[in-house]
């Protein structure tokens, strides 16, 4: 409720399905039951029509089902690969035949620089930035 009630939307909402990791507070928790996550799903979108609701942490122990559904009710985008996560991700071949059997075809986007070549530049960045919200504690 909070992030549909922003000014402006969000324009990414990453919505996990729980993913049990030994030692952690919810490791003993009951599973998502599935249709409550596609409901969550459908809600974000109501909320926000506007944002990307992207499948997060989880796919990886969902069924085709279960993430098609997703997609149905308004899911439309996921973290691609193994990047941004903490858990895994299915593999991207795996991610691009379920894209093919729902006839979805993924947004193509570009960026000018790798990633090693983005992480150089932010670095960059931040090792020379000195204003009043940000400073150096390492020097």
């Amino acid at each position: 409720m909070q992030l549909a009630n922003l000014p402006k939307p969000p324009e990414s909402v990453p919505i996990n399905m729980l993913v049990k990791v030994k030692g952690t507070p919810l490791a003993d928790n009951d599973d998502v039951d599935p249709f409550d996550f596609i409901r969550t799903i459908a809600i974000a979108r109501i909320m926000m029509p506007t944002s990307y609701v992207r499948l997060s942490a989880g796919r990886e122990q969902m069924s085709e089902q279960t993430q098609a559904m997703c997609f149905m009710a308004g899911a439309n985008s996921i973290f691609y690969g193994c990047k941004l996560l903490t858990t895994p991700n299915p593999e991207e071949d795996k991610d691009l035949q379920l894209f093919r059997k729902l006839g979805l075809n993924p947004q193509q986007t570009a960026t000018e620089q790798g990633d090693n070549q983005q992480q150089q530049v932010l670095t960059e960045q931040l090792l020379h930035a000195d204003t009043a919200e940000f400073y150096n504690a390492a020097l």
